[in-house]
């Protein structure tokens, strides 16, 4: 059974730095691309960050890139997202999502995703 589990969520100040993981398991990891997305409260679900499945090609949203860097170990079957310079703004329930296909920001094509992790910014 395909199972993400994050972790790494927590409350931050403003210009703080957290580190989510994704752990996962019941699937050929290596196989998947790993997307990371997040959903503000009264907000939809917006892309955040994405990684291939080499770990060669990483992809950010505008609102992260250079303060957010994606990564994974396919060995341990994990990927992290380093997030630094944190905002208000990126408080929300973030959550990873796995596909057997080519990485994109749309999060329709992920069929397997974890339960999220909370995180919150303040001023």
């Amino acid at each position: 059974q395909e199972q993400l589990i994050e972790s790494g969520g927590g409350l931050v100040q403003s210009g703080g730095s957290l580190r989510l993981s994704c752990a996962a398991s019941g699937l050929t990891f290596s196989d998947y691309a790993i997307g990371w997305f997040r959903q503000a409260p009264g907000k939809g679900l917006e892309f955040v960050a994405s990684i291939d499945r080499s770990g060669g090609y990483k992809y950010y949203s505008t609102s992260v890139k250079g303060r957010f860097t994606i990564s994974r170990d396919n060995a341990k079957n994990m990927v992290w997202l380093h997030m630094n310079s944190l905002k208000p703004e990126d408080t929300a329930v973030y959550s990873c999502a796995a596909r057997n296909g080519p990485t994109t920001a749309d999060p329709a094509p992920y069929p397997f995703w974890g339960q999220g992790t909370q995180v919150t910014v303040s001023s």
